[in-house]
């Protein structure tokens, strides 16, 4: 059970090591038990090990006396507008995100069909180390319905908060790269609705990705020369459940994860502006956009779950993560990759430009990430002494220890899972922001 990969929202592992059918009725018995009496809706990814998993998620739920709707292969913020279409008391997507093809997993949603805050979570969690599950008598056992129709509700309330008929006239040239993930199912249909030409890559949701599933430039190699050979004017690259979306620019260059939201940003800032929130291990671009805008900025902890509850909290007009991840009220409060897509074409649509200018416009930063072998009784030490060692910046710790200078920053957080530290820098060149990195490195290491 250590061996899992476990947040408040959810957990993965490797299927028939860590995962297993035990730990996944267990689970889902620990999440179940505290619901409301209703239906819950089950989704998944497409991966090969999905109908498995399936299977263990739909008969706990039915032993809990809960009626299972089963919406098939499905896209994770798909799951949330499902869960709201549907009055469902919550859902439950299997799924292990970019994690390699042995991975599956189980990301739970509530009600309000949002990924499960922290308290909740943790209540999970604490019912699945420490508490047996408890099942509903043969008389009162759940049921099992399937959901027929599971993109229409989703591609409209994307179709709404974009212009679609000035999309349409552009008649743009999409290379979608959906990885034989979930993201075909309602990509497809989103962009055909928005009159795009579509070269699909990866369509099949089978789960045999054609490349690595996280989205970034190294796992994207083999796509990045077919943004030119088919003339497109954008690539849009999701991981296997579609909550994130990388991006290629018409001339093969890959814009990435930290551009998806910062141009999303920009698009719906420009048109309304309004507060924005994103997690603090987010690219500055989106706080300096909303310095550009005047309108207020907020910063959460990592985490989907956290930046959620800032945006409720703080009424926020569209927020997300730097991995591709843009979250829009409007649509709901789940990482949206087609959110994303909607959003990027209609700003090529509006401005006139290829995606490659507006990207162009934005402040530039590198970003470098490391990580540090660091014993759990030791980080709080490394933290300490790193802010002493960066006196001259402004400390946060708000989720591990943040240093922001005017032009940069160094976050500096202890992992859940191994005994590292994971540190990031951004500053405006690579060398800068692997220079900070680096010195992180050797301060922690003098002290050790």
């Amino acid at each position: 059970m250590s061996e899992l990969i476990i947040s408040v929202s959810g957990l993965r592992g490797i299927v028939g090591s860590t995962l297993t059918p035990e730990v996944v009725i267990r689970y889902v018995a620990a999440f179940s038990s505290a619901l409301p009496a209703g239906p819950v809706v089950v989704t998944r990814d497409g991966r090969h090990t999905g109908p498995m998993v399936a299977r263990a998620v739909q008969s706990a739920l039915m032993a809990a006396g809960h009626t299972c709707l089963d919406a098939g292969i499905a896209a994770t913020p798909t799951t949330g507008v499902l869960v709201r279409h549907h009055g469902a008391v919550g859902g439950i997507q299997i799924s292990a995100s970019h994690n390699p093809s042995e991975y599956n997993g189980l990301k739970l949603f509530d009600r309000t069909g949002r990924v499960i805050p922290a308290g909740p979570g943790q209540q999970v969690l604490d019912r699945f180390t420490s508490k047996s599950p408890e099942w509903a008598s043969f008389d009162k056992l759940g049921e099992f319905r399937t959901i027929e129709d599971t993109t229409i509700a989703h591609l409209a309330m994307v179709a709404s908060i974009c212009d679609v008929e000035r999309i349409r006239r552009r008649r743009f040239r999409v290379l979608l790269d959906a990885n034989n993930g979930s993201g075909s199912v309602l990509g497809v249909p989103l962009l055909e609705e928005l009159g795009c030409e579509i070269t699909l890559l990866g369509g099949d949701p089978d789960g045999l990705f054609g490349h690595p599933p996280e989205p970034t430039s190294e796992n994207l190699s083999v796509v990045l020369p077919l943004i030119q050979q088919s003339n497109a004017d954008i690539c849009f690259c999701q991981d296997p459940d579609a909550d994130r979306l990388a991006v290629i620019d018409e001339r093969g260059n890959y814009l990435g994860e930290e551009y998806t939201l910062a141009m999303c940003v920009d698009h719906v800032l420009l048109l309304t502006p309004g507060p924005v929130v994103t997690n603090c291990s987010t690219s500055r671009m989106t706080q300096d956009l909303a310095e550009k805008y005047s309108v207020p900025f907020f910063r959460s902890k990592v985490g989907e779950a956290n930046v959620v509850d800032l945006m409720l909290a703080e009424r926020a007009i569209i927020g997300g993560e730097g991995n591709g991840g843009a979250i829009d009220p409007r649509v709901g409060l789940v990482r949206d990759s087609f959110v994303g897509m909607a959003l990027l074409l209609e700003a090529m649509a509006a401005r006139e430009q290829p995606i490659s200018s507006l990207a162009g416009e934005l402040p530039s930063y590198a970003i470098h990430k490391s990580k540090i072998e660091v014993p759990a009784e030791k980080v709080s030490a490394a933290l300490d002494a790193l802010e002493s060692h960066f006196s001259d910046a402004m400390a946060d710790r708000l989720d591990g220890l943040r240093l922001d200078w005017q032009d940069k920053w160094l976050l500096i957080r202890a992992s859940n899972t191994e005994p590292i530290v994971r540190v990031v820098a951004e500053a405006p060149t690579e060398d800068e922001a692997a220079k900070l990195c680096r010195i992180s490195s050797e301060a922690i290491a003098n002290l050790q």
